[in-house]
């Protein structure tokens, strides 16, 4: 209960400096999800983020940092991984439907099994390549998956027009962002204060032209 009452302390003084009011019920999920990607880590590596209270700061609070750029009703997190950004929007927003796409199996075995463990009803599983995902979406993102060229060229027919495509990035690299594809344009750069980390963070919006 020690453990618990730690990871909670952070994530509810990090909700605080992102200026995000949850509900209790809404703050024990997230910190249900920490718990079961630490053990589920030990064995499947999914992160290389050991510590339970670095991954309430470097996962969850870093995720929820873009919510108040999310909009629409349907949202693809492409290159998900651990789930992330994906499940923690998800479980602050349940009205939005969340498909969480990775190619690799380990990866979506533990993603179906946080689907089921935190009753996302909203969050379905593709386990696949981008390229080959069906539907469009309101709002895709992607966390470190690849640059913005490779990921638009591969997956950018799954923006709905007037949707938002949110690349979430450590430095600015100028190079790349002038390497966004025809039919794209990069609308905004937003600098990102995630508490509890170091490093620069940024989110890259980008629309169709």
């Amino acid at each position: 209960m020690a453990e618990r009452e730690r990871l909670r302390r952070r994530l509810d003084d990090g909700l605080a400096a992102l200026d995000l009011d949850l509900s209790d019920a809404v703050r024990d999920r997230l910190i249900a999800y920490v718990e079961l990607l630490a053990r589920w880590n030990a064995a499947y590596n999914l992160t290389a983020v050991r510590d339970p209270g670095e991954m309430v700061a470097r996962h969850l609070l870093d995720s929820l940092a873009i919510a108040p750029h999310v909009s629409g009703t349907t949202l693809a997190d492409l290159g998900s991984g651990a789930g992330l950004p994906g499940i923690p929007l998800a479980l602050v927003a349940p009205e939005r439907q969340v498909t969480l796409v990775d190619s690799n199996g380990k990866k979506a075995r533990f993603l179906r099994e946080a689907v089921r463990a935190l009753k996302l009803a909203n969050v379905r599983v593709i386990e696949g390549r981008v390229q080959d995902v069906p539907g469009q979406f309101d709002c895709v993102t992607a966390r470190a998956f690849a640059t913005l060229a490779d990921m638009l060229n591969w997956a950018g027919g799954l923006l709905a027009d007037g949707g938002n495509w949110l690349a979430m990035k450590g430095k600015v690299d100028e190079a790349e962002i002038a390497a966004v594809p025809a039919g794209f344009r990069v609308e905004r750069i937003v600098t990102l204060q995630v508490p509890a980390t170091v490093g620069e963070r940024h989110l890259i919006v980008v629309r169709k032209a």
